[in-house]
C-alpha cells in the first residue's frame, strides 16, 4: 500500500465527517481502499508471524506454529 493511497483514505475520512460528507462514487472508492489496506495489514502481520520463534530458557528456539 502506497503513501498515496494511505493519504486518500484519510482524506476521504475527513470528509466524511464533515457536513458535505461523500458522494456515493467516493463512499464506494473509500471502502475498497479500506479493504485494500486491511488486506495489505494482513499479509504483512502473516508474514512478520511466519519469522517469529519463540525462544525457551534452554536455549532451544522453535517456530510460531498457525492454528
Amino acid at each position: 500500500m502506497t503513501q498515496e493511497k494511505i493519504d486518500r483514505i484519510n482524506a476521504l475520512a475527513k470528509k466524511a465527517k464533515s457536513p458535505e460528507g461523500l458522494t456515493a462514487e467516493e463512499t464506494a472508492e473509500r471502502d475498497a481502499l479500506r479493504r485494500e489496506y486491511i488486506e495489505a495489514y494482513k499479509r504483512s502481520l502473516t508474514a512478520q508471524l511466519d519469522n517469529t520463534y519463540i525462544q525457551y530458557p534452554d536455549g532451544t528456539r522453535r517456530k510460531l506454529k498457525q492454528r
